[in-house]
């Protein structure tokens, strides 16, 4: 019963659904500060490089466990949406903003229908009002989880968009809206949560929606390097 249960939650088994159950339960009983003063706290403070090796051994397993745990049909699956979408609506807040403007950033030197949902709500509700079937809306949400990314999704659910979303537990409010999910492990021993794995997941959708994308994007790649040089925004000897 237990192994039927996992499976239907999404799970690749009874034990994978434990650890995630028992990780939730860690993320909800400490919260960053208290997490920050264990750190401050603790009598024995080791050596720098021992943190250097602690965090590099967490987000060395958080990338083992994506790699393990994500299959090649729903990986596959996600990106043909998102390479079909008419449009792309990026979503993330709090600690995710900055990662799905880096999203954006890459998708924008060979697509031309990415945007970032904008910064305030007036702007937001401009952008998911022209969102409809065929369009696409991609978040990024990890704990403590954005209203302003779940009530995104729901919006953008109701107009018919697809969903795809970005997170880090099978807890998180965002599932009730998404059309796609990719959990993505942020464990880290410092006092906040890692996106190191979240980092290689965004760069393989990358490298995917490229590959499937016509010559016109290594054309609009070569306008763009143009115009880089032109506006001498890059460094050059």
């Amino acid at each position: 019963k237990r192994q039927r249960l996992a499976r239907a939650l999404g799970y690749s088994d009874y034990e994978q659904m434990r650890e995630d159950g028992r990780a939730a339960m860690g993320r909800k009983m400490e919260s960053f500060s208290e997490r920050a003063h264990a750190l401050r706290s603790s009598r024995q403070k080791p050596e720098g490089r021992v943190y250097l090796q602690r965090q590099a051994a967490a987000c060395i397993a958080n990338i083992e466990t994506l790699e393990r745990d994500i299959s090649s049909e729903h990986l596959e699956a996600g990106v043909n949406t998102l390479h079909d979408a008419k449009t792309v609506l990026l979503v993330g807040s709090l600690g995710s903003s900055g990662f799905v403007d880096y999203f954006a950033y890459l998708a924008q030197w060979f697509s031309r229908n990415w945007l970032v949902a904008g910064k305030n709500g007036t702007t937001l509700a401009a952008t998911l009002a022209r969102l409809g079937p065929g369009d696409a809306i991609l978040a990024v949400s990890k704990a403590p989880y954005a209203s302003r990314t779940v009530a995104a999704l729901r919006a953008g659910k109701e107009r018919g968009a697809n969903t795809l979303v970005i997170t880090d537990s099978h807890s998180s409010p965002t599932l009730e809206f998404a059309d796609h999910v990719f959990i993505v492990p942020t464990e880290s021993p410092q006092f906040f949560s890692s996106y190191a794995a979240t980092l290689v997941l965004i760069e393989t959708i990358i490298t995917m929606l490229l590959t499937r994308a016509g010559p016109e994007a290594e054309d609009l790649i070569r306008d763009a390097e143009d115009q880089v040089r032109n506006l001498g925004e890059a460094w050059s000897a």
